[in-house]
């Protein structure tokens, strides 16, 4: 679930590293994604103490893969175990379409939800989470979706200040049966007790966005 991962604004744009490229996960992509997540829920110990989250399990690539909606990943080129040259996925994202689920039929909500976006600490700061956003939101343009939305924790910088950066904006509860059940999910496994957790949404009508990575 999303725990989170850059002014109110036009959505941001950032320098491309021409040794990251995005594509749709395919199977030998997956693996990785639990362990990129883990090492991203590690920045969250400076601010919440050891073993914030508890004993929540990590959603395994292969299980993300299955739900509907996609996983993109961002994958490094260049010099990998051994010296030799290869690639490594360094961070990811999961969409999922909401409604789909329900067998409500594809965007019966009329929106695609954010659920997780996590990037190596090695990898910060070289703009990668902002490529990953624009993705999804071109992704989810394609298929239909009138917006985009996730859930976040408000006051930690790389959450919802971050998203802001990106597009989305803060809004009221959504009351439908998907993100009723996003917000009960969080509370089981205790996810408030950190601080206030927001909606946050992306309008997609309009918005042409970032067209490099052809995600």
């Amino acid at each position: 679930m999303r725990r989170g991962r850059s002014a109110p604004g036009r959505p941001r744009v950032c320098r491309v590293d021409p040794t990251i490229t995005l594509r749709e996960a395919t199977p030998s992509d997956l693996p990785p994604l639990e362990e990129i997540e883990a090492a991203g829920d590690a920045l969250f110990v400076e601010l919440f103490g050891p073993d914030p989250f508890g004993p929540e399990p990590r959603e395994a690539g292969e299980d993300r893969a299955t739900q509907p909606g996609v996983v993109i990943v961002a994958v490094e080129t260049g010099t990998v175990d051994g010296g030799r040259s290869g690639e490594r996925v360094v961070g990811f994202a999961h969409v999922l379409e909401a409604g789909a689920e329900d067998g409500e039929g594809r965007g019966a909500e009329g929106e695609a939800h954010l659920e997780q976006l996590a990037v190596l600490p090695s990898h910060a700061r070289r703009g990668i989470g902002s490529r990953l956003v624009e993705a999804c939101c071109a992704w989810a343009r394609r298929r239909g979706h009138r917006r985009i939305t996730l859930r976040t924790y408000a006051d930690v910088p790389w959450n919802a200040p971050f998203y802001e950066r990106c597009g989305f904006r803060e809004v009221p509860p959504i009351d439908t049966p998907f993100h009723r059940r996003l917000v009960e999910a969080e509370q089981a496994v205790g996810l408030d007790r950190h601080g206030r957790r927001v909606v946050m949404a992306r309008g997609l009508d309009g918005d042409t966005g970032r067209q490099d990575d052809g995600v």
